[in-house]
């Protein structure tokens, strides 16, 4: 979606604790090189916007203490702290772990006007957002199991 070469964004300094923003380098990868880094459903989850079937997703039900990344450039997206049950079939949050590491991109497709989130270091899309979600921000962050990884940290 940007065409900089640099994004500022705020990386793990330590499990589950986020450092400053910083300016990081963009991940841009081709088609093919993405396609051999993924598996086929990530690929069409990730790189061609697609959806995965509601309640067969691998975190919909995670209950653990960690930190949610980009499953194509480990760039920490959600804790699991913002976690919520919306009853709709994927992982949903209230807030990213940092607002700046979550695009929100309009999006006119079928025929309707939502917000899609992408990572904002490789563009990665991972779901839309709703104003429907539990206080304190009244937004339900809806993912797709796919297009994250789960990273278990230690409860404090």
């Amino acid at each position: 979606m940007s065409s900089s070469e640099t994004v500022t964004v705020r990386l793990e300094i330590s499990p589950g604790q986020l450092g400053e923003p910083q300016k990081v380098k963009r991940v841009v990868k081709s088609d093919e090189e993405w396609a051999k880094q993924l598996t086929p459903t990530q690929y069409h989850v990730c790189r061609s916007k697609g959806t995965e079937i509601p309640f067969c997703g691998n975190l919909l039900d995670n209950k653990k203490t960690g930190v949610y990344t980009c499953v194509c450039c480990d760039l920490p997206l959600f804790a699991s702290h913002s976690k919520f049950n919306s009853g709709t079939g994927w992982p949903s949050f209230f807030q990213p772990i940092a607002k700046e590491n979550v695009l929100n991109i309009v999006d006119s497709s079928h025929g309707m006007e939502r917000v899609e989130i992408v990572c904002a270091r490789c563009d990665a899309h991972l779901g839309h957002v709703f104003e429907d979600g539990p206080k304190p921000t009244g937004l339900r962050f809806c993912l797709n199991s796919e297009s994250l990884n789960f990273r278990e940290t230690p409860n404090k």
